[in-house]
Parts: structure tokens; C-alpha cells; sequence
């Protein structure tokens, strides 16, 4: 058993980072081995450094938290996701729930709610904010199966770049795909999901989550 929490922190705004940072640090048994600008950067330090406990911010660029997370349960097993989000809207907590997360702090907190919830996530115990507990017990009566489990990861990952307004090409080049299988992932994911124009598309991924 490690003496110390190992945290790796996530989140696209180097400011917050430094916040969290600060408050973590501070504590006796954690320590901070590593900072991810993004989704995808975090699941490649996750692989590398097996922190026990990621604190992922659910809204970021390229590769948001819930996709990131559903991907560190292939690279680093043992580790833990403590999800971060300004929203108490049902469908980000739902999402990021469904995708393996074990907390959902709302990021207005105070720091002995992160301080508890990163504890509590490392023990392997689950940790709501307050404010969203009922949004998500209300929810979880309403929703039983969910569209976006439909696509794959690549499916969703590339539905959220069209959301974000990147162009074809664009996607392909950060994906290292040719424009054409992008083409064919853009026709097989408004196939799955009965959407027949791009506003659809970036409407879906909005309500979603996927984007802000």
C-alpha cells in the first residue's frame, strides 16, 4: 500500500490546475506526480504513471474527460477518476458515471469537499457534490438506455471534433486517419443516431455532453 495518494490532475485551464495543485499538495498523504492539458494527454500519463486518483475535468478540448475515462480502464486499471465540473446538469454526471468515474465534484467546491471526495475516491468509495446528488437520483429513474452507446470510442471521439466545428481534414490529421474513413465514421455515426445534418450532429453532442 502506497503512504501517500498519487494524483494526477487533468484539466485544460493551467489556473485551476494550480489551484488544485496548491490545496493538494499542501495535504501529508497525497502527492501530485503529474498534470494533463487534455483528455488525451491524461490517458497517456495515467499509462505511464498508474496514479491511484485522477481528478479529470469533464469538459475538455479534443478528448473530454468521459471519453478519457472510459480509456483508462485499458491503460491503468488500479487507477480512480474523481470527475470535476462547473455543471450540475444530469447528463454530464450521467455520462461521466457510465464511463467509470467513482466521484462527480462540482467545481465551485470548497476545499475540504475536494480534499474528501479525493480521499473518498481513493478508497474506492463513490463522492456526489451536494448539488448534484438529486439531479442524478431524478435521472437515473428517467433513463434506462442511452443512444451515444450506440457508437464507439472512435465514433464518439470523432462526433465530438464535428461538435467542436473541426472540418474533415482537420479531424484526420489529428487522428492520423485519411479524410475518407472520417468521412465513413461521420456517415455511420448519423446513421446510429437518425441525424440527417451537421446542426443535428452538434445539437446531440451539446445535449450529451460531449461539448460544452
Amino acid at each position: 500500500m502506497r503512504e501517500k495518494i498519487h494524483i494526477l490532475l487533468a484539466d485544460d485551464h493551467s489556473v485551476v490546475r494550480q489551484g488544485f495543485k496548491m490545496i493538494l499538495a499542501a495535504q501529508p498523504d497525497m502527492e501530485i506526480v503529474g498534470e494533463a492539458a487534455n483528455g488525451r494527454e491524461a490517458v497517456e500519463f495515467a499509462g505511464q504513471l498508474q496514479p491511484d486518483v485522477v481528478v479529470m475535468d469533464v469538459a475538455m478540448p479534443e478528448l473530454n474527460g468521459i471519453e478519457a475515462t472510459r480509456r483508462l480502464a485499458d491503460v491503468s486499471p488500479r487507477t480512480r477518476v474523481l470527475a470535476l465540473s462547473m455543471h450540475k446538469d444530469s447528463v454530464y454526471v450521467r455520462e461521466i458515471l457510465r464511463a467509470g468515474a467513482r466521484g462527480y465534484l462540482l467545481k465551485d467546491a470548497i476545499s475540504s469537499d475536494l480534499l474528501a471526495a479525493v480521499r473518498a475516491v481513493s478508497r474506492g468509495e463513490g463522492y456526489l457534490s451536494p448539488g448534484v446528488s438529486d439531479a442524478v437520483l431524478n435521472d437515473y429513474r428517467r433513463h434506462v438506455t442511452d443512444p451515444i452507446d450506440l457508437l464507439t470510442s472512435r465514433e464518439r471521439e470523432v462526433l465530438q471534433m464535428i461538435a467542436e466545428g473541426k472540418t474533415n481534414k482537420e479531424i484526420a490529421v489529428v487522428l492520423n486517419l485519411s479524410v475518407y474513413t472520417v468521412d465513413a465514421h461521420r456517415g455511420r455515426i448519423m446513421e446510429k443516431l437518425n441525424l440527417h445534418s451537421g446542426n443535428e450532429l452538434v445539437r446531440f453532442a451539446v445535449r450529451y455532453g460531449l461539448v460544452d
